[in-house]
């Protein structure tokens, strides 16, 4: 299961996607994370389906890779669904029994709530894959930059969440070395109830968390030995640049929105 969250992952692959600026791409992915809300009809989540698809095409990632991601949000996209579906009040009751009952609104915001965990995961999954941490940095840095006038650390702010997602993948690959490893020495994590289950998780957490501490000092040590000190007056290896890459790609996104808002308004 751990092995099926690619949440953090870069492929560096040559597509449309990956060369498209990360500053568009960072607001691209905000404008479809709204979207994907504005859309509650089975029109509207049909263009958002084939937007999807299309944008998954030309990443050249595979659509094997965007479902394996998906694969470990299966408990939260049913019981999301299970508790939209029996405690949703509605006119038109379907069946009930006792306090549990099962209405066409029900339904209807099962099925949104379901679609939108979906397309949520799949936007901000193709983002990661389709940008290098670098770039990433680069991309936060360059759209918070105004607000540093303010005294927000833009740069360090962007650091850290580029950080936070590149150590996702390693950290998993850790805590499954881990369970392999106490597996090897008999130890049981499948069998038993809830509670002994997770008691079973204690010999894992503590050297996982043992060896985030030590992953995080080698980090911290070597960004010291390299001279880091915050984003003032460093410069940039590569310097973002629009394109008309960039241009045609938000001439298509604009077009994606106003899509999903006429679809919405009715028309």
């Amino acid at each position: 299961m751990l092995k099926d969250i690619t949440l953090g992952q870069y492929f560096p692959l040559d597509s449309v996607i990956h060369k498209i600026d990360p500053r568009f791409k960072i607001m691209f992915t905000l404008c479809y994370i709204v979207l994907i809300f504005f859309a509650s009809s089975p029109a509207g989540y049909l263009a958002v389906g084939i937007f999807s698809f299309l944008v998954i095409k030309l990443s050249k990632v595979g659509f094997k890779v965007v479902l394996k991601s998906l694969k470990p949000l299966l408990f939260i996209l049913c019981f999301t669904a299970v508790i939209n579906l029996f405690f949703t009040g509605g006119d038109t009751i379907l069946w009930q029994w006792k306090f549990l009952k099962i209405t066409t609104d029900g339904i209807i915001n099962a099925a949104n709530m379901a679609l939108r965990l979906v397309f949520l995961v799949v936007g901000s999954s193709i983002l990661t894959y389709t940008t290098s941490p670098i770039l990433l940095t680069d991309g936060i840095e360059r759209l918070l930059s105004p607000f540093a006038k303010l005294g927000l650390p833009s740069h360090e702010l962007a650091m850290m969440m580029t950080i936070a997602l590149r150590f996702i993948p390693t950290l998993l690959e850790e805590t499954e070395k881990i369970i392999m490893a106490q597996k090897a020495r008999g130890a049981d994590f499948e069998s038993g109830n809830l509670i002994r289950r997770a008691k079973a998780l204690i010999p894992v957490l503590v050297p996982l968390f043992i060896s985030s501490f030590r992953r995080a000092d080698e980090l911290a040590t070597a960004m010291e030995c390299r001279c880091y000190r915050g984003g003032k007056g460093r410069t940039s290896l590569r310097q973002l640049r629009v394109t008309s890459l960039d241009w045609i790609a938000l001439g298509v996104m604009l077009i994606f929105a106003l899509v999903i808002i006429f679809i919405n308004l009715g028309f």
